[in-house]
C-alpha cells in the first residue's frame, strides 16, 4: 500500500509539472500561470490526508490550506521582487529568498485565530492585491523554443514529488493546522518557475507569476468545497465534486475573458 501511494504521488507530480512546462512552451506562459493554480499538489495532499488519517482531518486541513495560499502568493511575489534586483546567482538566491518568505508568512499565519470565513477572506483579498501589483508585468510568449532536456524536467518534477511526500507525511508529526498550512506550498508551481527561468529568462517566468493569482481562485474554491463535502460525501466523491467546482471557475473565467477581449 505504501509503495502504491508513493508511485501515485510521484506520477501525478511529474506529469503535472512536465505538462505545465510543455504548455508554457507551446501555448504561452500566461496559460501555464493560470493553470498552475489548478488543484494539483494541494489536492493530492488533502486527498491523502483523508485517506491516511480521516476525511474530517482533511476537511480541517483544507481550511488552513486556504489561508496557507496567502503564503504561496507571497512566495511568487517575493521571487518576482528578488529576481528583479538580484544579478548573480539569480535563480538560486531568488528561490532561497522566496522559500524563506513562505515559511515566515506561514509562521505568522499560524498565530491567527482562524475560522472558515477568515480563511476565505484573506486569500481572496491577497489574490486581488497581487493581481493589482502584477498588472504592469507584460505577458511575453516564448518565441524561440529551446530543445527540451527531459532529464532536467524529470529532476525538477521529482523534486516536486519529494516535497509532496514530505508534506503528506506531516499528519504523523503535526496537527491539522500546520499540516494544512504546509499543504499550500507551491509544490508544482515552484519547479515550473525554475524550469522556465532556467531555460528561458526572468521575463518569461514573470509572465507565469503575473497570472498565478488569477488561477489561485480555483484552488481557493477547491479547498473550500473540500472542507464542506469531505465529511459529508467522503474523499472519493468529495474530490470529484471539488474538482468540478474548481474547473467550473476556470471555464467561467475563460468565457468571461473571451467576451471582454472580443469587445
Amino acid at each position: 500500500m505504501i509503495e502504491l501511494l508513493f508511485l501515485i504521488k510521484l506520477i501525478v507530480a511529474i506529469s503535472f509539472v512536465i505538462g505545465l512546462s510543455l504548455l508554457a512552451e507551446n501555448v504561452s506562459p500566461k496559460v501555464a500561470g493560470i493553470l498552475s493554480g489548478y488543484p494539483s499538489g494541494s489536492a493530492i495532499t488533502l486527498f491523502f490526508f483523508g485517506l491516511e488519517v480521516s476525511p474530517e482531518f482533511a476537511a480541517v486541513s483544507s481550511v488552513y490550506n486556504m489561508i496557507g495560499l496567502t503564503a504561496s502568493l507571497s512566495f511568487v511575489y517575493i521571487y518576482y521582487i528578488a529576481s528583479n534586483f538580484l544579478t548573480k546567482f539569480n535563480i538560486l538566491l531568488s528561490s532561497l529568498t522566496a522559500i524563506f518568505g513562505y515559511f515566515l508568512i506561514v509562521f505568522l499565519l499560524h498565530l491567527i485565530d482562524i475560522n472558515k470565513y477568515i480563511a476565505i477572506l484573506i486569500p481572496i483579498t491577497f489574490s486581488f492585491l497581487f493581481i493589482y501589483l502584477f498588472k504592469n508585468i507584460k505577458n511575453i510568449n516564448i518565441q524561440t523554443k529551446a530543445k527540451l532536456n527531459y532529464k532536467i524536467l524529470f529532476v525538477r518534477a521529482f523534486f516536486a514529488a519529494l516535497i509532496i511526500l514530505l508534506i503528506t507525511s506531516a499528519p504523523k508529526f503535526v496537527g491539522p493546522t500546520w499540516a494544512g498550512l504546509f499543504s499550500a506550498f507551491p509544490t508544482t508551481l515552484f519547479p515550473l518557475m525554475l524550469i522556465i527561468h532556467f531555460t528561458y529568462s526572468k521575463e518569461h517566468v514573470h509572465t507565469v507569476i503575473k497570472n498565478v493569482p488569477v488561477g489561485m481562485f480555483s484552488l481557493i474554491i477547491y479547498s473550500l468545497v473540500v472542507s464542506i463535502v469531505y465529511p459529508l460525501l467522503g474523499i472519493y466523491i468529495g474530490t470529484i465534486v471539488s474538482f468540478a467546482a474548481a474547473t467550473l471557475y476556470l471555464l467561467v473565467y475563460r468565457k468571461k475573458k473571451s467576451i471582454i477581449d472580443n469587445r
